[in-house]
């Protein structure tokens, strides 16, 4: 397979003893590229810093909803000159999540608001997070969308509604390990039968949400790049689909929206 992790984060602390190793069992896995999330200034900076290093790498610049307190006047200024950096190539991850409100609804509202007004300034598509927020999400995400090049619903968890109304909305769908999920994963199991070729994307979010069915789980249960596969056949089980052509599509889907080659 010839593929792209639309989401790994490969800032984190687990991946720092062993980065270089997992870059490598990634390519040996076919995962050519890697596009690292930002979820914070600082660690968009890290992100934009690793890119830079490696030409399989590209980054995004954002602040998670979970950390939308931080993100005063100063954190915004900031951000807004990452965003235009060479090597990000979208804005976020950003969104809402009431699922655990870290930060106050009405911080993540406004940080919310705030990337998305830099994706319409810097032309660049949105990284989006969504959880048990879909309502107001939906709300300020229409505010902006004509104005948007495009977003992608970033480790989509929905079911067949959700789905409906982000395809509507004219977003890219990005599935995750959380389709391996014998528990929790039946709502999108059922759902990607109603997602279009054109509209996906898929990632790992490593080091988390590793695929459960996956034989032979690391140690630590760390996921990686390298597991993308994976989840590529897992889903193309669940789309009914060949795994090359989801491969393939995907791929597609993700060099357009990223600008990548």
């Amino acid at each position: 397979m010839d593929l792209i992790d639309i989401g790994a984060n490969l800032t984190h602390d687990s991946f720092a003893p062993d980065r270089a190793e997992v870059m490598a069992r990634a390519t040996a896995a076919g995962v050519r590229r890697m596009v690292i999330t930002g979820t914070t200034v600082p660690a968009s900076r890290e992100a934009m810093n690793l890119a830079a290093e490696h030409a399989q790498l590209s980054a995004t610049a954002g602040v998670h909803p979970h950390h939308a307190s931080e993100l005063d006047a100063s954190a915004l200024a900031e951000l807004t000159d990452l965003a235009q950096r060479e090597g990000i190539v979208a804005v976020g991850e950003c969104g809402l999540d009431y699922f655990r409100n870290f930060s106050d609804p009405k911080d993540q509202r406004r940080a919310f608001t705030a990337q998305l007004e830099i994706g319409v300034m810097t032309g660049k598509p949105v990284f989006l997070h969504q959880r048990d927020a879909h309502a107001d999400f939906t709300a300020i995400l229409r505010e902006h969308l004509g104005d948007l090049s495009g977003g992608v619903a970033h480790c989509f968890t929905g079911g067949v509604e959700e789905l409906q109304t982000y395809l509507e909305l004219g977003l890219y769908i990005g599935i995750t390990g959380w389709i391996c999920d014998e528990r929790r994963g039946h709502a999108l199991q059922a759902a990607v039968r109603e997602l279009p070729l054109d509209r996906v994307m898929v990632e790992t979010d490593a080091p988390y949400l590793v695929p459960r069915d996956l034989p032979d789980a690391p140690r630590g249960r760390r996921n990686e790049p390298a597991f993308l596969p994976h989840i590529v056949r897992a889903t193309a089980t669940y789309m009914d689909c060949d795994p090359s052509a989801l491969a393939i599509a995907a791929t597609r889907n993700s060099e357009h929206f990223f600008g990548l080659s």
